[in-house]
């Protein structure tokens, strides 16, 4: 799917397409569609906010930071697909050849890309989320923390994506990045839902 197709596909078709045949959209989709989601959210809870005075700005930011990661939807998938084929073609090989692996692992890395940025936006949001819940309408709080708990969510699933697809073991940045993008959005999360139990 082209990255704008994630925006004029009915629902129904998205999720039968993700539970197709292996292709993308898969889980680095999926994990940034959930993310935009939970951001739509964030930004449904501000408009429902008059009295908070910065409310117009974090709905202008969430809703910024969604659109990003509808484009991210549509990056990762192209990226998967590139790499998934390469996969396919390094395990029907006879033999081992430099050139194909080199090749694979660049667009392993390439496919690590796109949710290493879904980890970071989703812990974007429940920053946003967080800040939503302690200034919103008393109303939505509720909302403000399905949308960091959506969040959270999505940053986990983007954040085991860099790591499969990188392969690493250790302190790759860009695996402790993912990782701290995902830890942040988690606590944030698990401080919000506790608020609004």
């Amino acid at each position: 799917m082209a990255a704008d197709d994630y925006l004029d596909v009915r629902v129904r078709e998205l999720l039968d397409r993700i539970s197709a045949d292996g292709l993308a959209p898969g889980g680095g989709s999926a994990s940034a569609l959930t993310v935009a989601f939970a951001a739509r959210l964030v930004a449904m809870v501000a408009r429902c906010s008059p009295e908070w005075e910065v409310a117009a700005g974090v709905a202008a930011q969430a809703n910024a930071i969604s659109d990003r990661a509808v484009g991210l939807a549509g990056a990762d998938g192209l990226a998967w697909e590139a790499a998934l084929l390469a996969l396919r073609d390094a395990e029907t090989a006879e033999d081992e050849d430099a050139r194909r692996s080199f090749a694979l692992e660049q667009k392993l890395e390439a496919a690590a890309s796109a949710p290493l940025e879904i980890a970071s936006l989703g812990a974007d949001v429940a920053a946003l989320a967080a800040e939503a819940g302690d200034s919103c309408e008393a109303t939505y709080r509720a909302d403000a923390a399905a949308a960091a708990a959506l969040a959270a969510g999505g940053a986990a699933a983007a954040a085991h994506l860099v790591r499969v697809n990188l392969g690493v073991h250790g302190s790759d940045p860009r695996l402790e990045r993912a990782l701290a993008s995902e830890q942040t959005a988690r606590d944030l999360a698990d401080r919000l839902l506790e608020s609004t139990g």
